[in-house]
C-alpha cells in the first residue's frame, strides 16, 4: 500500500549569474548537426 503526500520543495532559489564567465556558449550553439551525427540517432 502506497500513501499519496505532496511534494515539499525546501530548496531555496539559486542566484542568477551563479555560472558567469565560467563558460562561454559558442556561436554555431544552435546550428544544425553533421548528417553523420543525425544518422547516429536513427
Amino acid at each position: 500500500m502506497g500513501e499519496y503526500k505532496p511534494i515539499v520543495n525546501n530548496k531555496q532559489l539559486r542566484p542568477f549569474g551563479l555560472c558567469v564567465r565560467e563558460f562561454t556558449v559558442p556561436e554555431d550553439f544552435d546550428d544544425l548537426l553533421p548528417e553523420d551525427i543525425i544518422n547516429a540517432f536513427e
